[in-house]
């Protein structure tokens, strides 16, 4: 459990360093746009009130609050999950990606009202209107990691009953 620890707590701290130095340090909340190396990496600010693409952002104080609890309760039972059971290190790794991203965004909607987001990409002549932040990278990885690292022992083929005076073949 070492490993999903460390693992949430560096993907919590890049995510919110990452956050500090482009929107305050590099002032990018007051220019509202820098191109790093155009059009692949762009920085566009941007202030999400809901979840991915915005959906459920309608900016009231219930939606916020109710975006909060969702995100305690998805690390919470993550957490838990981890813990009741014996993961390897690829698992562990991805869980604490997932959390450490999501306890980051929980922190800009305490902090600010809203999840702080920057990064833009666009490539091939179409223009990407959406604007994420290295929380949503975590996020998505760490969920992609635990399909792809976890298995379920108790979902495994089951050998047919036996059935008596019958020999198996």
């Amino acid at each position: 459990m070492r490993v999903f620890s460390i693992a949430a707590l560096v993907a919590f701290l890049i995510d919110q360093i990452s956050k500090y130095v482009v929107i305050h340090s590099m002032e990018l909340a007051r220019v509202g746009s820098i191109d790093v190396w155009p059009p692949l990496v762009n920085f566009r600010y941007g202030e999400n009130r809901g979840i991915n693409f915005g959906l459920f952002g309608d900016g009231s104080e219930v939606s916020r609050w109710f975006l909060i609890a969702l995100g305690v309760v998805i690390c919470a039972a993550v957490t838990f999950w981890m813990y009741r059971r014996r993961f390897d290190l690829w698992p562990q790794i991805s869980a604490g990606l997932l959390v450490g991203g999501a306890m980051g965004n929980v922190v800009d909607r305490l902090y600010y009202g809203y999840v702080l987001d920057f990064l833009n990409n666009s490539c091939c002549g179409l223009r990407n209107p959406f604007v994420y932040n290295v929380a949503d990278i975590f996020i998505f990885a760490g969920a992609i990691g635990l399909v792809l690292s976890t298995d379920d022992k108790k979902t495994g083929a089951k050998k047919p009953p036996k059935v008596p005076g019958k020999k198996r073949q």
